[in-house]
């Protein structure tokens, strides 16, 4: 039997491939752009919110604590970044570049800062890792965006 943690990091690299993928498919077939591009952001909305979704269990185990964030706020964060991900849908490409390279950075300060308590210290190196490439990633389709258009 495979250990959570390794199986964690496997899936987390894994899911690492499209969003690289797609940088990468935009130097090298600048044809299909539009496609790529719409791909990216749809692929990024998804896995936004799914990791915003993870504090939604998180904030019904905490019951009646307020430590370090109560359940509400718990419940409201996982919700800002569900409809952070489907708004970004909605936007024009500038505007997801942002939206999403920001939301991208809030979602892991929120872990390091108030939700670090729940998580094993591996899952926070993991998430560090995790984040700086996709936020990496976020970038050079800003710099391909503005660059070529």
């Amino acid at each position: 039997m495979i250990a959570v943690a390794r199986l964690a990091i496997l899936v987390g690299l894994l899911g690492l491939l499209p969003f690289v993928a797609a940088i990468v498919s935009l130097f090298l077939i600048p044809a299909h752009s539009v496609a790529i591009i719409g791909w990216f952001y749809l692929y990024s909305a998804g896995v936004l919110a799914f990791m915003g979704g993870v504090y939604w269990p998180i904030a019904m185990q905490l019951e009646n604590r307020c430590y370090p964030l109560s359940p509400l706020v718990t419940m409201l964060l996982s919700q800002v970044f569900f409809l952070s991900a489907g708004l970004g849908l909605l936007l024009t490409t500038a505007w997801q570049i942002a939206l999403y390279t920001t939301a991208y950075l809030a979602l892991y300060y929120v872990d390091v800062r108030w939700m670090k308590a729940f998580w094993p210290a591996w899952y926070l190196k993991l998430r560090l890792v995790l984040t700086a490439v996709v936020v990496a990633c976020q970038v050079a389709a800003g710099t391909w965006f503005f660059t070529t258009h």
